[in-house]
């Protein structure tokens, strides 16, 4: 390797001194000022262009308030401009909305205008969020996702702003824009936001791949507060914000800190913004956290085990969800089947910004043929799961049971089964039980589903679809504090999480051993 001599600067150092000679610092308190740029910032920047390995993907991680968008602005005109500007060639950003690429854009600007040197020869067009340097013969577009991706794209610098707001795996501009540099020769993108609230997220994804370190070319600086330490220390605030006392207001912070001491509805919000945290804003029925420590790997089999289970029927295209729970040694352990319509997936995964696709070919959702969930492959499909298992009660909401019902029949399963006998003896032989999804019913059903999980008393095995629909599960109360699951404030489909709530509630309300000859049902 070719020794550095000392009068040669690197790319690293050549792009901090570019930075510090023409950028000016675009608002706050030293507005207009020439930019100085501290010592972790010239650090991340030496960490991305002095990386042996080249870097492909930088990602940088910090909470609220410590010049995120205006470094990425700062690296932004190094790239359009200065040292690292390649003639005629395009640069973009990338943000979930029109707002947020519109901030980066106006900080761009604002340093432009501020500068002597860089105000005579760039060219700033307002109406279409643009910037030329006709020298170099390059330009810069600001995108946001919420107008039709351009897919004649070919960036060879991409600032991906604000990427934690993207939620789901899956990004239709973000994949549309990392696609586009095959035909650049080093394409450099830089992810610069604060953390994604949840694991699943898109943001989430590639950190912690990044932090695996399988890619040598992706470098990643994650700021973020130790969760062992108390959140409201200014230990823990210090850790996810490296600019605290300096440009970010250390006094207005710590305000904060103490709103959400007094305030827990607004912890959340703190955790993820302040302290960097991957904490659900909207609080989930089960802390991510808590759910994790039930992820053991349930039992491969239920032969010889009591059943009970939920049946969650989708409206048309949606997820149809079948939970059964058995118990093993004071743990319930859990088995959960996801259906979706075959047609129309990757449209789905990409609505929903989940991956459908993904979970569907390794095996954790079964796909039913045609563009709807056909109620004849899932009444085979679950009469075949139950056969041979000593089945209590299977708890069913009552939309759609009348069309499913016929097919149930012709599947196998007998009228007395279904819960169509008329004798008392024959009713309390029904193995389908109606069960609403109200409060009534829900609110002791979600106390047993809680309960267990609270003290490790389920077993889920991390199963993905499942781990989802918790993760976006939100209770609310009626006035008299009954709980249930709410469909319409949760961030996304929460039918695993519905059917295992119902399992629950159906085996708290009937504990009672079936009688012999009613046991083996399904033999």
């Amino acid at each position: 390797m070719r020794k550095k001599k000392p009068t040669e600067l690197t790319r690293g150092e050549k792009v901090c001194l570019w930075i510090e000679k023409y950028c000016r610092v675009p608002e706050g308190r030293d507005v207009g000022k020439k930019v100085k740029l501290r010592a972790w910032q010239i650090k991340e920047i030496v960490n991305i262009y002095d990386n042996p390995a080249g870097t492909r993907r930088a990602i940088l991680s910090f909470a609220r308030k410590n010049g995120k968008t205006a470094l990425a602005a700062f690296l932004l005109l190094v790239h359009l401009a200065g040292p690292e500007a390649i003639a005629n060639s395009s640069l973009n950003s990338a943000a979930q909305s029109r707002d947020q690429a519109a901030l980066l854009f106006e900080l761009a600007v604002k340093c432009i205008r501020l500068s002597p040197e860089m105000s005579e020869v760039m060219v700033v067009r307002d109406s279409a969020k643009q910037i030329l340097f006709p020298e170099k013969g390059t330009k810069y577009r600001a995108l946001s996702a919420d107008v039709k991706t351009n897919f004649g794209l070919s960036p060879c610098f991409i600032v991906h702003d604000e990427l934690g707001q993207c939620h789901g795996p899956k990004s239709d501009l973000y994949e549309a824009l990392e696609t586009a540099t095959a035909a650049q020769e080093k394409p450099l993108s830089i992810i610069i936001s604060t953390q994604a609230p949840t694991d699943a997220d898109l943001l989430s994804v590639l950190i912690d791949d990044a932090l695996a370190g399988h890619d040598p070319r992706v470098t990643v600086s994650l700021y973020t507060a130790d969760p062992e330490l108390d959140p409201f220390s200014i230990e823990a605030i210090s850790q996810a914000n490296p600019a605290l006392g300096d440009f970010q207001n250390e006094e207005e912070v710590l305000a904060m800190a103490e709103d959400a001491r007094r305030m827990p509805s607004r912890e959340a919000d703190y955790r993820n913004l302040i302290l960097n945290q991957r904490v659900e804003r909207a609080s989930p029925f089960i802390a991510k956290a808590l759910w994790k420590t039930c992820g053991a790997a349930p039992i491969e089999s239920f032969a010889g085990k009591r059943v009970w289970g939920a049946l969650d029927l989708s409206s048309v295209n949606d997820l149809t969800s079948l939970t059964l729970i058995a118990e093993e040694k004071g743990v319930w352990q859990v088995h959960c089947y996801f259906w979706l319509p075959e047609v129309g997936l990757v449209e789905r995964s990409r609505l929903d910004r989940v991956q459908y696709d993904v979970w569907a070919r390794e095996g954790y959702i079964q796909l039913t043929p045609g563009k709807s969930v056909e109620y004849e492959y899932v009444s085979n499909e679950i009469y075949d799961i139950l056969h041979g298992l000593n089945v209590a009660k299977i708890a069913f909401d009552r939309w759609g049971w009348r069309h499913l019902k016929p097919w149930m029949k012709k599947a196998g399963f007998d009228d007395i089964a279904l819960g169509e006998g008329t004798t008392d003896e024959e009713k309390a032989r029904a193995i389908f039980v109606e069960m609403g999804q109200g409060y009534q019913s829900m609110s002791p059903a979600l106390r047993a589903t809680e309960s267990a999980i609270l003290n490790g008393k389920i077993a889920h095995g991390n199963h993905p679809v499942l781990s989802m629909c918790a993760a976006n599960s939100v209770v609310t109360k009626d006035p008299a504090g009954n709980r249930k699951l709410d469909k319409a404030k949760s961030r996304g489909r929460i039918d695993g999480m519905q059917t295992l709530t119902m399992a629950m509630g159906v085996a708290e309300s009937s504990p009672v051993e079936r009688p012999k000859e009613y046991q083996m049902l399904f033999v």
